[in-house]
């Protein structure tokens, strides 16, 4: 049996939605994990980590680059999750946005050595508003229509220059982890289904892709155990069976909730102007192809609504 190689992993942001599965699962696998949060959102999201012993947490502001610097020695790789997250947050707090979202990589990029290798995850959003009969590839230029995409395309290029570097353009994540959030499109709709019977959407034609949070941590273990067949490259990270519009989802959500009524709204504008399918091709030809179905996880989310006292903080 080929015995599976143990990294020394740093991961920024690692009590959020994202950080508290990830860093579960690669301590799952024995990896050594040097967790950094400042606990905003939800501070017992990673409680259950604490009892292990390649466990490492310090509660730490990515700004500070005297802290930062310090953490990242000696450290196999570093995933950056720490970030304002979503267009409203992040336009109410431009300043702070700018500093997380950017600077804070910046510091990582220029604080670590040519060996050290990064796995960034940024959003598809940058792509804007896409051609109406074509996917947005790669290679399709960016168009962020927000400071949250702005800053996270920004971060981007910087990552990129660092040569051992791999970066996800992620698609709308769903599912159920330690730090909960409504505010992400799938779990939202599935929530304002079961708390008011009925979803109202603006701009129902508005599509997008999207992706169960296992298959985000999955795609994470697989870079960290192939890196250096995907380095130096940007992949888009998304189910390709689930690039769909707003209300081909919201009829996907009443498939389950039978009572669910859906209401157009006509004459408002979504505050998110995102509208562009998605092609994961490149990276699926790499070897990961994302297989949690939206199906599985409108059903995962209608149990955990109904039957747990979830605790939620969402950003804003």
């Amino acid at each position: 049996m080929q015995k599976v190689k143990r990294y020394r992993i740093l991961i920024t942001g690692v009590a959020g939605f994202i950080g508290s599965k990830l860093a579960t699962e690669l301590l799952n696998l024995g990896h050594e994990v040097t967790g950094l949060d400042i606990l905003k959102y939800d501070n017992s999201s990673i409680n259950h980590l604490y009892a292990k012993k390649n466990f490492y947490f310090y509660k730490a502001d990515v700004t500070n680059k005297i802290l930062m610097r310090k953490f990242l020695k000696k450290k196999d790789f570093i995933i950056p999750l720490a970030g304002l997250v979503g267009a409203p947050l992040c336009e109410n707090n431009k300043k702070e946005a700018i500093a997380v979202n950017l600077n804070a990589i910046k510091i990582i990029v220029n604080s670590i050595s040519k060996n050290q290798k990064i796995i960034y995850p940024t959003s598809n959003s940058g792509y804007g508003i896409g051609k109406k009969n074509a996917f947005c590839t790669e290679k399709t230029p960016l168009n962020p229509i927000s400071l949250y995409g702005r800053t996270k395309a920004d971060a981007e290029k910087v990552v990129m220059k660092h040569k051992n570097s791999v970066s996800f353009r992620l698609a709308t994540v769903f599912g159920y982890s330690y730090r909960m959030r409504s505010d992400l499109l799938v779990n939202n709709f599935v929530k304002t289904a079961i708390d008011n019977n009925k979803l109202e959407i603006f701009e129902p034609h508005f599509r997008r892709n999207y992706i169960h949070i296992n298959d985000i941590v999955n795609a994470f273990v697989f870079t960290i155990n192939n890196f250096y067949k995907l380095k130096s490259n940007i992949y888009n990270l998304g189910l390709s069976s689930a690039n769909i519009t707003k209300l081909e989802l919201a009829k996907k959500i009443k498939r389950f909730y039978k009572g669910l009524k859906i209401k157009i709204i006509l004459g408002i504008k979504d505050p998110d102007q995102r509208d562009y399918f998605v092609s994961n091709k490149k990276i699926e030809k790499k070897g990961f192809k994302a297989k949690v179905t939206l199906d599985h996880g409108i059903q995962e989310l209608l149990k955990v609504f109904t039957n747990s006292d979830v605790k939620i903080k969402n950003n804003y």
